[in-house]
């Protein structure tokens, strides 16, 4: 899911593409679905009503994520190098840094008390080179931004580089080292955005014009993948890779059918506005994940589900102050000093 700031989205380019943004939506809201129900599954010590669908998203949700934003990189890799890494490495250097700095600056207290100063500053440290907690997607993308642009201009044919990235995904790779780790299990599906973008968004196509076929499509594929993940198969080697490419594809066609429907648009922005989500959802979450149960009103699933509406508004409400009073702009707009290109 390629993520835009707002100034990104006001500036000069095409128009947006609708199905895309629906697509992205849904990948942002699973994400932090995932997180706010298995946060508040470990601190409730039981699994609620969300679980399943947590379960069920678990094959596709990640690889959704990089295949959506591996979309559109075609045309930029001839870009000269300068707007290029301005534009697709910096960019996501920038968010990371920012938003490494605000969640170690609001966790440092309880850091300090178990571990110390030292151990505190040390982590933040290893954070750099380490992606931390959930902003690992955005420094994984100026990674994967950097080596296709690599692989490009060493005219590595793309079908080699798609090949062993699944056999990457497939090995697995388990070396300690996360950004190694999570570079072998996902890039592939990055990869496979890019090569793969003009049948993905013919898919799309085919979507609206036969609708009868593509739900039977989606049904289809949601039993297969209910059943992989109600018989523990969804993580064995190449199974696993076949089940994030198919659920790709399925978020395609549910995304255009979406699109089409035209009633969907609340879920449109939310894609468009996705990075505004990702960097934030982690402190609306937290607090209400506090919050909420003190009430005691309510079961685990409906907490789940709760936390999670706060974790995908909290953010959503903080960017539309931004965007009225001027204030903050910086957390979600690159300045200009944090540009190589104006």
């Amino acid at each position: 899911m390629t993520t835009d700031t707002p100034s990104d989205m006001r500036s000069a380019r095409p128009p947006r593409i609708a199905w895309v943004d629906h697509a992205k939506g849904i990948c942002i809201i699973l994400v932090v679905m995932m997180h706010a129900v298995l946060g508040v599954e470990a601190a409730e010590g039981e699994t609620g009503w969300m679980n399943p669908l947590v379960q069920f998203a678990a094959p596709f949700r990640m690889p959704d994520f990089f295949l959506i934003s591996g979309l559109f990189v075609a045309q930029v890799l001839d870009r000269d190098w300068r707007l290029y890494l301005d534009r697709k490495v910096l960019h996501y250097l920038y968010f990371y840094l920012l938003w490494l700095a605000i969640q170690y600056a609001v966790k440092a207290p309880v850091f300090i008390a178990e571990q110390g100063a030292a151990a505190t500053l040390a982590g933040f440290v290893v954070a750099l080179v380490q992606p931390f907690g959930t902003l690992w997607f955005i420094y994984l993308l100026a990674i994967f931004f950097v080596v296709t642009r690599l692989l490009h201009d060493a005219r590595v044919p793309w079908q080699l580089t798609l090949a062993v990235a699944a056999l990457l995904q497939i090995a697995p790779v388990e070396t300690g080292v996360h950004v190694v780790d999570y570079f072998c299990e996902r890039f592939v599906y990055f990869f496979a955005g890019y090569v793969l973008a003009p049948r993905l968004f013919a898919l799309a196509d085919l979507a609206v014009r036969h609708v009868g076929l593509s739900l039977a499509g989606i049904l289809l594929w949601a039993g297969l993948n209910g059943a992989a993940v109600l018989a523990a198969l969804h993580e064995a080697p190449g199974l696993s890779l076949l089940l994030g490419l198919a659920g790709g594809g399925a978020i395609v066609l549910v995304s255009s059918l979406l699109a089409a429907s035209g009633r969907a648009a609340a879920l449109a922005w939310v894609g468009a506005h996705s990075i505004v989500i990702y960097l934030a959802f982690f402190f609306p979450m937290a607090a209400s994940r506090v919050l909420l149960p003190k009430l005691g009103l309510f079961d685990t699933g409906t907490l789940s589900l709760l936390v999670t509406i706060a974790a995908v508004t909290g953010p959503v409400i903080l960017f539309l102050l931004v965007e009225r009073t001027g204030l903050g702009r910086f957390l979600f707009e690159r300045p200009a000093w944090a540009r190589l290109v104006p």
